[in-house]
């Protein structure tokens, strides 16, 4: 039996990227971390890049730079998002380089887990996570929802935590669980008070390598791996690529979700 003239081809996966040219994009807490490899994979998408960092103007610049050594334009924007005029700065800032804002996400977070703020009280730490994961994350998700609810399009992405929705024991996971929760449950409703012209999604990660993940006990690298259905930390470009998926036009079905970037949850018990 002779073979057929036009054998099926073969599956393969396909190398192309979800297209994001022209885009313009705001990414907050840019400067290292997940936020860095946000910016840098939005950029070899196609977008051109707001990079934000609260402090490390020095890591900012770099990662602006490496956005435009790729053919994209980036600008730098450093505030304290812990300072609610700044928000409405950051905005100003980001009309003024980009007339319309198509992507914004907003990754920025409180470091309290490494540096000096790890030494900090219970009450201290919290106060510092309120201001900049929760409170910052919902009046910016509100006024910049509002101009591109006014534009007609937009897409934002918030930032949560995976085991907020059945917690952890101890001061980071009760903390963490609070302040990621209420940032899960904002973006829900947000993304009802901006549909049909603006999308709202949030992404879940897990156990995800960033500057703690790199500093930890065995005991917590061997929890992280035994966690995780694939076995093994996440990495912050993991995240990036999901990020990338869902304020892009692939994703325009995609409404009011919180996506988990854990490698599935093993219950540890």
């Amino acid at each position: 039996m002779s073979a057929p003239e036009n054998p099926p081809r073969r599956f393969e996966l396909a190398a192309a990227q979800p297209s994001l040219a022209g885009a313009s994009a705001v990414v907050t807490g840019a400067g290292r971390g997940i936020g860095r490899a946000i910016a840098l994979e939005l950029a070899a998408r196609g977008a051109d890049v707001l990079v934000h960092t609260g402090a490390r103007q020095e890591a900012a610049e770099a990662v602006a730079a490496e956005i435009r050594q790729s053919g994209r334009e980036a600008t730098v924007v450093v505030c304290d998002l812990a300072e609610p005029s700044h928000h409405e700065s950051l905005l100003r800032a980001a009309l003024a380089w980009r007339r319309t804002l198509d992507i914004w996400i907003n990754n920025a977070g409180a470091d309290v887990l490494t540096g000096p703020a790890a030494q900090d009280t219970f009450e201290t730490k919290l106060e510092r996570l309120w201001q900049v994961d929760v409170r910052a994350t919902i009046r910016l998700g509100r006024i910049v929802g509002a101009v591109m609810k006014q534009q007609g399009r937009g897409a934002i992405l918030n930032m949560g935590w995976d085991q907020a929705q059945w917690g952890m024991a101890g001061d980071s996971g009760e903390m963490f669980a609070a302040v990621k929760g209420a940032v899960m449950a904002f973006s829900r409703s947000l993304a009802r008070s901006l549909a049909p012209e603006v999308r709202v999604n949030c992404l879940a990660p897990g156990w995800i390598k960033t500057a703690w993940g790199q500093q930890v006990s065995d005991d917590w690298q061997a929890r992280a791996g035994r966690e995780s259905l694939l076995g093994r930390w996440g990495t912050p470009e993991d995240v990036a690529r999901a990020a990338c998926f869902l304020v892009s036009p692939e994703a325009a079905f995609i409404n009011g979700q919180i996506v988990a970037i854990n490698g599935g949850w093993r219950s540890p018990g």
